[in-house]
């Protein structure tokens, strides 16, 4: 039997293009639904008390990747896209953080520095894969906490609307305190 799928074909792209990735907003699995259309996230369903919050850092630290695996004899074909987070400082709240992140079974959305956003988590949770802190040794070292999260999944991860983004109200742990006093 011969499996044949629809497809369309693609123009050349003349548009520029930057890499990199500029922000990250995570959630616990399960309280984040997305709600799909046309093969983009357009919005999201939230369960009672859920919770968005927003990852920044430094511009050349944090990167998306995503691999296609595939495996014709045992009829294996997935994608797994690994998430890299790299904090500046090594310090006590970013400690937590590191050691939340390492147990959590998380969702993440990955805004690009060509303002795309995309979401890791659609068919199992993301986990994390590996994390390194280290003091550096030099004055010019960085010193920092660095962690890879692990999503495998069904296809590549899927396109999110900024405007669905921008409905999760998520800040930084800063951003909140300011806001508030």
């Amino acid at each position: 039997m011969i499996c044949s799928q629809v497809i369309a074909g693609l123009c050349k792209d003349c548009e520029a293009s930057k890499g990199g990735i500029i922000e990250v907003y995570a959630a616990n699995y399960g309280e984040l639904t997305p709600v799909v259309s046309a093969g983009t996230i357009t919005s999201f369903t939230f369960d009672t008390g859920a919770s968005v919050y927003k990852y920044e850092f430094r511009k050349g630290t944090g990167s998306m990747t995503s691999t296609l695996n595939v495996d014709a004899a045992n009829g294996v074909n997935y994608v797994s896209t690994e998430l890299v987070l790299q904090f500046s400082r090594m310090e006590t709240r970013k400690r937590i953080e590191m050691a939340a992140l390492a147990v959590g079974e998380l969702v993440f959305i990955v805004k690009d520095a060509n303002g795309k956003f995309w979401y890791l988590g659609f068919d199992e949770p993301v986990t994390a894969s590996a994390g390194n802190g280290q003091t550096g040794q030099a004055i010019g070292d960085g010193n920092f906490y660095s962690i890879t999260l692990l999503d495998n999944a069904d296809s590549w991860p899927y396109e999110v609307l900024a405007s669905a983004v921008e409905s999760l109200n998520a800040t930084c742990p800063e951003e909140r305190t300011q806001n508030n006093g």
